[in-house]
């Protein structure tokens, strides 16, 4: 058995798979917003009942907002900001006296749609995440690409290719920096360019209804996403030349994406012909706390 845990700004999750994928007990909590202590002690605490309540002790795998810096080994890059700067995986190994796999939750949303999900057989895999951020995970022939820096696949903070005139030098970015693909891309992004254009508040899934009723600056918007979608998922292609992209995330729940961004991005990949596919995640948002757990392949035990 393993355990899957996935830390996320307002809820912490946990789900204990079978070796053949089946989620045998599910369990979540809300986040200790800005309390390292606390989030420390949720997941032992989530992790030591799900054990005790299937009477096994399991392989457990976290998936957390950022990453382990290779230089430091401390958490970098994380929207979660109370882990920075420091030794999560050392402190959450201690609390629970055991060995521990930890991966990006961008990593964790690939990993998991490329085991079992919709892009199960694929050789590479681009997993993404629109939602309050925009992130990514690279999975090759099954495994995690963490890369050198521990940022592969962080293509939110790069610029926006072909930029339009009106599109520099960009929002700022938390980073520190203009114009990064997250700032246009998140769920915050879409908003901040539907209010700019038509000087109205709308959700991404307002949005959506209203250009399926016809609305026509709602179409505006969502027709210029979808071309900053496709630019921004085009230098992926060009750079990893994945199968199969995979979207997660609240945005990735808009059913056009899937048939308008791919008829865009030919004109932006360097190819005569695209034959990557887009397409929406086998397991919802159950798909991080699963690859968390897949870390642990069935016949790699502690």
């Amino acid at each position: 058995m393993r355990i899957g845990v996935d830390i996320g700004g307002s809820k912490i999750e946990a789900a204990a798979l079978d070796r053949d994928g089946a989620i045998r007990l599910r369990r979540r909590v809300a986040t200790p917003a800005g309390d390292y202590t606390a989030t420390i002690a949720a997941v032992r605490d989530l992790v030591l009942d799900i054990e005790k309540r299937l009477g096994r002790i399991a392989a457990i795998g976290i998936g957390m907002p950022g990453t382990l810096s290779p230089a430091t080994g401390l958490v970098k890059n994380a929207n979660s900001t109370c882990l920075n700067g420091r030794p999560f995986d050392r402190d959450l190994m201690a609390a629970l006296d055991r060995p521990l796999r930890f991966a990006n939750d961008a990593n964790c949303f690939a990993l998991s749609e490329a085991i079992d999900g919709a892009a199960r057989g694929a050789r590479i895999v681009f997993g993404v995440i629109l939602g309050t951020g925009v992130g990514g995970g690279i999975v090759v022939d099954g495994s995690i690409v963490t890369g050198g820096n521990a940022i592969a696949g962080e293509w939110g903070h790069s610029p926006l290719p072909w930029p339009e005139d009106d599109e520099r030098p960009g929002p700022p970015c938390y980073c520190g920096k203009r114009g990064c693909i997250e700032t246009f891309l998140s769920g915050p992004g879409l908003a901040a360019a539907h209010r700019a254009a038509a000087g109205e508040a709308a959700e991404p899934r307002t949005l959506a209804a209203r250009a399926a009723a016809g609305n026509a600056a709602a179409e505006r918007t969502l027709g210029r996403y979808e071309d900053r979608l496709a630019r921004g998922l085009a230098t992926v292609i060009n750079l990893l030349d994945p199968e199969i992209i995979v979207l997660g995330g609240g945005l990735g729940q808009i059913g056009r994406l899937y048939r308008h961004v791919p008829s865009l991005w030919g004109k932006y990949v360097f190819s005569d012909a695209v034959a990557t596919r887009l397409v929406p995640p086998k397991w919802g948002d159950s798909s991080g706390v699963r690859g968390a757990a897949w870390l642990w392949p069935p016949d790699d035990d502690p």
